[in-house]
């Protein structure tokens, strides 16, 4: 395990190592899931599919942790306290592809597993990284639900994360490369909510004033859907504007019964803690290896095929509209 090479390092002899073996062989394999910023649904449900994972390994102790506010330098701050914590793994939703590497191979060189999920690292920061979905397919579905509902074309605008978000930016890009494939649908704006229910409600209503004729906002952030179908209803627009995007069942519910929103998409969260816990387990038990054309085991959700970056997709969006949230809606 990598913990024993942690503790002992090469140069160690082989009867230390025999004996700090036997003596740690008992003790819990720690995996840090580290989020963008605690208090958001989607890391909390992601939090207990951790915990499913940990009590169906029998010998995993999660430590779900993040800072308060969605920036790099709160998750830096985390990273370095894990590192001095000697975690074994990390498991990390990045605020940013770049900014998180120094600390991230930091951890790596002190014998921590490092794996990014949903909002990945870069490549040399992490060894794998786990998509929630492929990523061409949220970027499609995101526009197909707002183009759904509009048939002869309309004005949408799109209500981010923040600028540096790694997943968000991805799938705004690959929702870019289909746009010609709807037609009539002009994308007029995009703006950030930096994750923040305050700020991604104000926003949602700046577009509103700014486009008087908007159709349509996507936010393919949980947070942001939330907050831009309270600004629709708030603004007396339900039926002149849909929401729609990446959000979760429980927070939701309340904006399809409202119809200020048709319809909307996601992967389970709970699966995605699950299976991020799984893989950073494999790894910091040297039961698997992060490398092109690996098969890993991720326990109930199948295994993950990583393509040549190292990369994989856990399973497709789902989408969610008034006939099956009532469904949902009490899971996550």
């Amino acid at each position: 395990m990598k913990l024993t090479r942690r503790l002992f390092g090469g140069a160690a002899m082989a009867t230390a190592l025999m004996a700090g073996s036997m003596a740690h062989a008992d003790d819990p394999v720690r995996i840090a899931l580290v989020v963008k910023a605690l208090g958001i649904g989607f890391f909390e449900a992601a939090a207990k599919g951790a915990e499913e994972a940990a009590a169906e390994l029998g010998n995993v102790e999660v430590i779900y942790t993040g800072p308060t506010t969605t920036t790099a330098e709160g998750q830096i701050e985390v990273i370095n306290a894990l590192i001095a914590q000697q975690v074994d793994a990390i498991a990390i939703s990045s605020n940013d592809t770049d900014a998180l590497v120094p600390a991230l191979k930091k951890a790596m060189q002190r014998g921590i597993t490092v794996i990014s999920w949903d909002s990945g690292v870069a490549p040399e920061g992490r060894e794998l990284h786990l998509n929630p979905s492929s990523n061409p397919l949220i970027g499609n579905m995101i526009l197909k639900l707002a183009a759904d509902e509009l048939p002869e074309g309309g004005k949408v605008a799109l209500l981010s994360a923040t600028t540096t978000s790694t997943n968000q930016n991805i799938w705004i890009d690959e929702m870019t490369k289909v746009l010609g494939d709807y037609k009539g649908i002009e994308v007029v704006g995009t703006v950030y909510g930096d994750d923040l229910a305050d700020k991604s409600y104000r926003e949602a209503t700046g577009l509103m004033q700014t486009y008087p004729d908007l159709d349509a906002i996507i936010a393919p952030t949980s947070v942001g859907i939330v907050a831009a179908a309270r600004a629709v209803e708030d603004a007396g627009k339900v039926g002149e504007v849909n929401v729609t995007g990446l959000g979760l069942p429980s927070e939701m519910a309340g904006a399809i019964e409202s119809g200020a929103s048709k319809s909307f998409a996601i992967w389970n969260p709970i699966d995605l803690g699950y299976s991020a816990t799984m893989l950073a387990y494999q790894l910091a038990t040297d039961a698997a290896e992060a490398a092109p054309g690996a098969e890993i085991p991720m326990g109930r959700m199948g295994t993950l095929t990583l393509d040549e970056n190292t990369e994989g997709a856990m399973a497709d969006p789902f989408v969610y509209d008034e006939t099956n949230i009532d469904d949902f809606k009490d899971i996550f």
